[in-house]
């Protein structure tokens, strides 16, 4: 260590009590976190890229500061997908802070990381007051049946209005409209158990209709309309 003049010829004085840094809530105790093995907890974060064009939820789980488990969904940038599918695999196994200073190829990704590193060391975590923490492969619960990313996608023109063309319940094929051409409901397709149905070798027609759902005042429109073609 190399002190400068001036600090040679102080005088030393006593620092005073040292009470350590403040506790925070992880998996249902009180950690005074000193080294990043202190760190534990189970989290979301969202993080976009300089140019806005994309966005990427990150949730990670960590135990005694390692990720232990990943899950990354990116929504907007074709790039992104495959930066993603690169980012699971570098994030498992690391502790957060060789994570944190990764380059995992989109600024979406590593935008997310730098806002879960911060939630899960000030004790933000999902987890902080569940006692032990969330069993590894509890991000897959958030993806219900199928595993596939809930996604909202809507258009709209003040010339010809709005149109659904994904729900969280999946895709929509037919939008119902009530006699003022105001929308009332919608006809999706469940994806996740289409695909299923047809592992399981039903016809892929026939695992279509399955799959199919509508929601709201569908029985009662006055007409249905195609969201992409009409």
């Amino acid at each position: 260590m190399i002190y400068t003049a001036e600090v040679q010829h102080m005088c030393p004085v006593a620092k005073g009590a040292y009470h350590g840094p403040a506790p925070i809530p992880e998996e249902g105790k009180w950690v005074q976190a000193k080294e990043i093995k202190d760190i534990s907890g189970f989290t979301h974060g969202v993080g976009w890229c300089a140019p806005q064009q994309g966005a990427c939820k990150l949730t990670l789980n960590i135990k005694d500061g390692v990720i232990e488990e990943a899950l990354v969904e990116t929504l907007g940038c074709s790039g992104m997908t495959h930066s993603a599918a690169m980012a699971s695999e570098i994030l498992i196994g690391k502790t957060i802070l060789e994570a944190l200073n990764t380059d995992l190829v989109c600024d979406a990704i590593n935008t997310a990381m730098r806002e879960l590193f911060l939630q899960i060391v000030y004790g933000r975590s999902q987890s902080a007051f569940s006692e032990g923490g969330l069993a590894v492969g509890a991000s897959l619960e958030d993806l219900g049946k199928g595993l596939r990313s809930q996604v909202g996608t809507m258009f709209a023109t003040k010339e010809k209005g709005p149109r659904y063309l994904e729900m969280a319940e999946g895709y929509v094929t037919r939008v119902a409209l009530n006699k003022d051409d105001e929308i009332i409901g919608y006809e999706f397709i469940n994806f996740g158990k289409m695909m299923d149905f047809i592992k399981k070798g039903i016809e892929p027609a026939e695992a279509l209709e399955k799959a199919k759902g509508h929601y709201g005042q569908w029985d009662t429109a006055a007409k249905y309309i195609d969201p992409r073609k009409e």
